[in-house]
């Protein structure tokens, strides 16, 4: 598949269905070919999250002809759909905390054992550190929790010891901690989203761009959850809103999701974890 022919998971159209569970759909799709004038076939596979319009819905079967896809905004067929349901696909996720996250990030850590200790045996888990443009793996992902948490602790917490929350994606993207590509790949960032290296809002900002399609290319869902980083900049408004809008741009790029609640950090974490654990159950 070309680099610039991206299946993205948002963009599927499954509102009608009223199901509850994440598929991985093969995709049939036809594209123009650099410097040609006809067009060639292509195959890509891309991860759907589909999700109850009601509590108490029934998780059924879908087939191939229930779901509407378009890539680069032409409509293409989806050849065969697997559900990933229990341990259909194995699970490795990595939370991405900013290197530059406030220390009330502490605050948090309540949620985020919870959430690692009740995550089913097929997943395995890994903390990294968002720390000069990389990503810094404490340990190799593990389904063991207590193996996991003991790589959790503080960041640094000072202004600019991070640079673009992006670049350190785009570097998990590019050396995941595994493998195993039939595994179910996610990210969970936590971070304000704001680029330091283009501070002001640029919905084309290229080190965005590369973020997701490093994404796209390694098999990722991301999610991010927000969260301010240390630094007087980062708390205007202005900024808020611009990290925000990056972190949606990636995560519906990805087929993921982005939690915040309002301008400021959230109460509490568990209600967002609860979501992506139901997410990912489904």
């Amino acid at each position: 598949m070309d680099a610039k022919q991206h299946l993205y998971g948002d963009l599927i159209d499954m509102k009608q269905l009223g199901l509850a569970f994440a598929i991985a759909a093969a995709v049939a799709f036809v594209a123009p070919a650099p410097g040609r004038d006809d067009s060639q076939e292509g195959h890509g596979r891309t991860q759907v999250t589909v999700l109850p319009s009601a509590p108490g819905d029934q998780v059924v079967n879908i087939a191939p002809k229930d779901i509407k896809i378009k890539v680069d905004g032409k409509e293409s067929n989806a050849t065969s759909v697997t559900p990933l349901r229990g341990t259909a696909r194995p699970v490795e996720l990595v939370l991405l905390i900013d290197g530059s996250a406030r220390a009330s990030l502490g605050e948090q850590f309540t949620d985020i054992n919870h959430f690692v200790s009740e995550m089913p045996a097929h997943a395995k888990i890994g903390i990294a550190y968002m720390q000069n443009g990389r990503a810094e793996m404490s340990a190799p992902p593990s389904s063991d929790p207590a193996v996991v948490l003991k790589t959790l602790h503080l960041p640094a917490g000072s202004a600019g010891s991070n640079g673009s929350p992006y670049f350190c994606l785009s570097d998990l993207a590019k050396h995941w901690p595994s493998n195993d590509r039939d595994a179910r790949r996610v990210v969970a960032m936590i971070t304000d989203g704001v680029d330091n290296y283009e501070r002001r809002l640029d919905l084309d900002d290229p080190y965005v761009n590369a973020a997701i399609n490093d994404s796209v290319r390694a098999g990722i869902v991301v999610y991010s959850m927000y969260w301010q980083d240390a630094g007087r900049l980062n708390g205007s408004l202005y900024q808020n809103n611009a990290g925000q809008t990056l972190l949606q741009m990636v995560t519906q790029a990805t087929g993921g999701y982005s939690y915040w609640q309002g301008i400021g950090n959230p109460v509490s974490f568990g209600p967002y974890f609860d979501d992506l654990r139901r997410r990912l159950n489904h």
